[in-house]
């Protein structure tokens, strides 16, 4: 048995290691989906200002693409022999030039360096699709050609391509046309940007496109100029510019040079939503973990309980087994000799008799209470209640079983109860009270009116309970052990048929207790106000 005990032990942390073991895991998990979901969403918002950078730099791009098939070789002879540019040049600046992108295209010759007297710089006229040379260009066109033919210049040895963009200070797109058999630059395309629809039409519709509201996607994002220190765009006027708040800030490829775009990541609903069901995932884990650990341990207590209860049992059969036996032998001694004739004598054959007469009894009230358990056990205890006045239910069963108490009867309360479960109630309080009451076999009963309930209480002056063992003396076979209780006789089956029979008849029990000094158990019922039976 101590083997099964431990093994019971052994396998109850085992499973609740276990159990702990995989809701660790399940949390974990949770918590790194949710991780997952957090950096997928960040990544995403990320991506977004990319996306935008890469958007708007291709906005750009396809003027600088459609000088790549062209020759510049060509271009410069024919700009040298006739002062007019090819006509696959002049298809492509017309294109340009009804790009709403642009305001104005503007082309000089390789031999450019700077805009003054007798600088040619040139003006694309898209109706007649014809060059028109300009006195005063705009100091923008001529500060752009100035910076990419400087920048050209230094890097044309090991530069491969027939084209270099610069920008001025996002003012204008300049295109230096490369011509590398001749290591020199045959000319420059200057493209005026024009800001009102490039940053009152185009930007914005760019932005609204890739980064919605910040209510949608959870981003406040601007378009900074960090060389004049001022926000050009944001798809949040509420939200103020901030370098110490921005969470990514990206510039543009080989564009807007003064230009950044800034991104603060708000929490976006996908990720409120995600942390919601994170909350709610654990939130469930968590009961379900606490109703799987209560059920195991309840069952495991069961289990003990019910290990303890069927100890109780063996003990109990074993000492009722012991006890049948004295009565039984006692009588059969009697009945043999009374049998055999040898008794004659008046005074001894009233001697046997009053042996058989006392253990039989003895052995009815064994039966009785053994009944009694069995009837309570099965819910087919007889129930027949009655009102009666409480005082004199106590009176009569005084009278009827010739026992002698201290009484007190204040109240004649009536109560509706069963009058057999009533003497049985009253009957095992009294028995209980002679056991364990002490030498001064001491017993008090008391009837009183409480509020709208009759009391009964039944005191004793003897041994009293320990505290520890108060709240089991009604459970079933349950007896307090130790020294005094060892000298008295018991099956720890009384207080059980009490605590059952008063309940069934609607009633509460209550017991108190002072070690050493005596015991009061409480008996109370509702008070009826009805005479008679109905």
């Amino acid at each position: 048995m101590k083997r099964y005990f431990t093994s019971r032990w052994l396998l109850l942390g085992l499973g609740l290691a276990a159990l702990v073991g995989l809701t660790g895991m399940n949390v974990y998990t949770l918590v790194r989906l949710q991780q997952a979901t957090v950096q997928s969403s960040q990544d995403a918002q990320r991506n977004k200002v990319s996306e935008f950078n890469a958007a708007v730099a291709n906005r750009f791009n396809p003027a600088v693409r459609a000088f790549w098939p062209l020759n510049v070789e060509a271009l410069e002879g024919t700009w040298r022999a006739e002062r007019r540019l090819p006509d696959d040049f002049t298809a492509v600046l017309a294109t340009l030039s009804r790009d709403s992108l642009y305001a104005a295209v503007y082309f000089a010759p390789g031999s450019f360096v700077s805009c003054g007297i007798g600088s040619e710089v040139y003006r694309f006229v898209p109706e007649t699709e014809q060059l028109v040379r300009i006195e005063q260009p705009p100091r923008a066109v001529c500060d752009g050609i100035g910076l990419i033919r400087t920048r050209v210049n230094v890097l044309i040895e090991e530069y491969r391509w027939n084209t270099k963009r610069l920008f001025d200070a996002n003012r204008t797109m300049n295109i230096a046309l490369i011509n590398h058999r001749g290591n020199g630059i045959a000319g420059y395309v200057s493209l005026e940007i024009d800001n009102t629809y490039f940053q009152r039409r185009y930007l914005p519709r760019e932005m609204a496109s890739v980064f919605g509201t910040r209510e949608e996607t959870g981003i406040s994002a601007w378009i900074y100029d960090w060389l004049r220190g001022e926000v050009v765009l944001t798809n949040d006027p509420t939200a103020t510019f901030e370098r110490r708040t921005v969470s990514m800030s990206q510039r543009f490829p080989d564009i807007l040079d003064t230009w950044t775009t800034a991104a603060r990541f708000d929490t976006t609903p996908v990720l409120v939503e995600s942390n919601n069901s994170l909350w709610r995932n654990l939130l469930a884990l968590g009961v379900a973990t606490l109703l799987l650990v209560s059920t195991i341990v309840f069952m495991f207590v069961l289990a003990q309980r019910e290990r303890a209860l069927a100890l109780r049992q063996a003990g109990f059969l074993a000492n009722v087994t012991h006890e049948l036996k004295t009565p039984i032998a006692v009588m059969q001694a009697a009945g043999e000799n009374l049998a055999d004739g040898r008794v004659s004598d008046p005074t001894r054959l009233k001697a046997y008799g009053t042996h058989i007469q006392t253990e039989s009894m003895r052995l009815r009230r064994m039966i009785d209470k053994l009944l009694d358990v069995a009837k309570t056990e099965a819910g087919r205890y007889p129930f027949k209640p009655e009102p009666y006045v409480m005082a004199d239910l106590v009176d009569r069963y005084l009278k009827e079983s010739g026992e002698q108490a201290d009484t007190r009867l204040e109240s004649a309360v009536r109560v509706v109860v069963d009058r057999d479960h009533f003497d049985t109630i009253l009957g095992n309080l009294v028995e209980n009270a002679r056991k364990y009451g002490g030498d001064t076999g001491y017993v008090g009963i008391r009837v009183s009116r409480q509020g709208r309930r009759a009391v009964l209480e039944v005191e004793d002056r003897g041994i009293g309970i320990p505290p520890e063992s108060i709240k089991r003396v009604f459970e079933k076979f349950y007896r307090v052990e130790n020294a005094d209780t060892a000298r008295t006789k018991g099956h720890g089956l009384g207080l059980s048929i009490v605590k059952s029979l008063t309940e069934l008849n609607g009633g509460r029990v209550e017991v108190r207790s002072t070690l050493g000094s005596g015991t009061t158990f409480r008996i109370s019922f509702p008070i009826t106000d009805r005479t008679h039976a109905n």
